[in-house]
């Protein structure tokens, strides 16, 4: 304990979780849902409800996953303006849920948690926070401390010589400035991920040219479209149930493509498939000069591929040039590249986030004193067992942690599926039977090298991505997840006793027998399933369960053609 933090009050709550997205919202309420405590407290160094949509504001910022999908399962919106709404419309969605939670008197803002340290003693976590107004510095302990901090929030280096020498304003997409305007200028585009896409058709009428460096190739496939959209979200409304069938169907279509996703003949067969169609998209929509500029040659699904919002389309317009010559020098006037000075007012960073590493600027100090950082430098690289829990880091649980990004479905299900697993297994511990629950290093160590092990065999192993990292010849991945999500969400439904620790609580209540058998029934369950495995759940991409899946998404594709949607 900090002599500093003796001296001054330090606050407490059983519950503390870093960041209010989707992660930090979603745990405050499932909390409220599951066990009616409201005594949470949660930190974000932004000063207003969002995350990742508090952050990313920047033009044409939108979703690229249904909004149906893409919000809580037990908070369904029925009001969505477009199937893939905007920045502004999603924080909308989360600042209500806040509300309906009563969670937004339960946030400290433009409060960044420096360090989290577990006090054996007392089986608390004591954070450190600082206030980026205030410049002050607090201390707050709880019981069970949740990161909520995602991947897509740390802007990416723009590395490259002289960018001090520019005379006109730099702005990165995630760090977009309100103050700049591009109205009639020459704008340099640098990147044409995801955020690119969605920038460029939303700036180009206003400024004077807009010049897009190319980096990379990307798969881009037809916009998602519903006409008559507000008669369904009525039907939504008056139709008891009809929201959550359609949330259902729409996973399941999602996880019918998780199929592609394996290095299989079967699953190479429904890439090309996909790569045809897509190929065929982009050489309908972009002008044929950029054909060998934007069709890649790398598999689908080994980038996250792009809905296209217009992008292709406004390629047509004379305001617009696209090169992928490198650029080697930023100067006063522009940017240099092999074929000389290209002169601009203006330069738009869209050149992605730092990924593969978590939790960055926050030191998380474990028992013993060990680092969450020396944790991982120890094992490779980043990881959770379960995505979630590490060894050594009692009542510490990750949101979005190591391995749970997906490629063909909305994180909000992963999201969720990590915050009920946690749910399940501090329940002893909320019931006075335990004072703190840890992982093995054995049960860790065994689900990171399956996950490293499996990752081998999946599509993102065949081009350059950001889920990826070469470090001394080692490449690691602790960004994808290499199953299905209904693999996971069995994972987090039957938690396997035998790889958790429980620090027995010295005065516990008396139980029941009715209690004890019905405990011994669930772990006995969990434990026969866990060490078994369900392995159709996983493997096999032609099993059982992908087969029921498959079936029942093309059923309902056929009856409802639901492919026109996509036109």
């Amino acid at each position: 304990m900090s002599s500093a933090a003796e001296k001054q009050d330090v606050s407490y709550t059983q519950f503390a979780c870093i960041g209010t997205g989707f992660s930090g919202i979603g745990l405050g309420a499932t909390i409220k849902r599951w066990y009616g405590i409201t005594d949470v407290q949660l930190f974000d160094a932004a000063d207003n409800v969002g995350g990742t949509w508090e952050v990313n504001t920047y033009p044409g910022c939108a979703c690229d996953v249904p909004a149906v999908l893409y919000s809580y399962s037990w908070a369904p919106n029925a009001d969505w303006s477009t199937v893939l709404p905007p920045q502004k419309e999603i924080q909308k969605y989360l600042i209500g849920v806040a509300h309906k939670y009563g969670l937004l008197s339960k946030i400290k803002y433009n409060a960044t948690v420096k360090r989290c340290e577990w006090i054996e003693t007392t089986s608390r976590w004591r954070l450190t926070i600082h206030n980026t107004k205030t410049n002050q510095v607090s201390y707050h302990e709880c019981t069970f401390l949740y990161s909520g901090v995602g991947i897509l929030t740390e802007p990416q280096k723009f590395d490259v010589p002289g960018v001090e020498t520019f005379a006109g304003d730099i702005v990165h997409a995630a760090r977009w400035r309100p103050d700049v305007s591009l109205k009639n200028k020459r704008v340099i585009v640098v990147g044409n991920g995801c955020s690119a896409c969605q920038i460029v058709p939303a700036i180009l009428d206003d400024t004077r040219s807009v010049t897009q460096f190319i980096r990379s190739k990307h798969w881009i496939i037809p916009p998602l479209e519903i006409s008559g959209l507000k008669v369904l979200s009525f039907l939504f409304k008056v139709v008891p149930g009809l929201l959550k069938f359609m949330r259902f169907m729409i996973f399941l279509i999602g996880e019918n493509a998780w199929r592609g996703f394996y290095m299989t003949k079967t699953a190479a067969a429904l890439r090309k498939k996909r790569e045809a169609d897509a190929t065929a998209y982009m050489k309908r929509a972009a002008p044929t000069k950029y054909h060998d500029l934007l069709i890649p040659d790398f598999p689908i699904g080994c980038k996250r591929r792009i809905y296209d919002p217009y992008y292709l389309r406004v390629l047509k317009s004379e305001k617009i040039h696209l090169t992928d010559s490198p650029i080697l020098e930023v100067v006063a006037e522009g940017v240099r590249t092999k074929d000389g000075i290209t002169e601009a007012d203006a330069i738009v960073l869209a050149i992605g986030f730092k990924t593969n590493g978590y939790l960055t600027g926050v030191e998380v100090v474990g028992r013993g004193g060990k680092t969450l950082e020396q944790h991982w430098e120890a094992a490779g690289g980043p990881g959770a067992y379960n995505a979630t829990m590490l060894n050594g880091f009692p009542n510490f649980f990750m949101l979005l942690g190591p391995n749970t990004t997906t490629g063909h479905t909305s994180t909000i299900i992963a999201i969720e599926n990590a915050v009920n697993y946690s749910m399940r297994v501090i329940k002893p511990i909320i019931t006075g039977h335990a004072l703190s629950i840890d992982v093995t290093k054995e049960a860790e160590d065994a689900y990171t090298n399956d996950i490293q092990e499996a990752l081998k065999h999946r599509v993102w192993r065949s081009c350059n991505n950001w889920y990826e990292r070469n470090e001394n010849g080692v490449v690691r991945n602790a960004s994808t997840y290499p199953y299905a999500q209904n693999y996971y969400q069995y994972r987090c439904t039957f938690p396997i006793k035998k790889d958790l620790i429980y620090k027995a609580s010295p005065n516990p209540p008396p139980v029941s027998p009715v209690y004890k058998a019905a405990k011994v029934l669930f772990w006995t369950v969990s434990l026969v399933y866990g060490v078994k495995g369900l392995q159709f759940l996983r493997e096999n991409d032609w099993n059982v369960q992908t087969l029921l899946i498959t079936l029942a998404a093309k059923a309902y594709m056929a009856k409802h053609r639901v492919q026109s949607w996509w036109k």
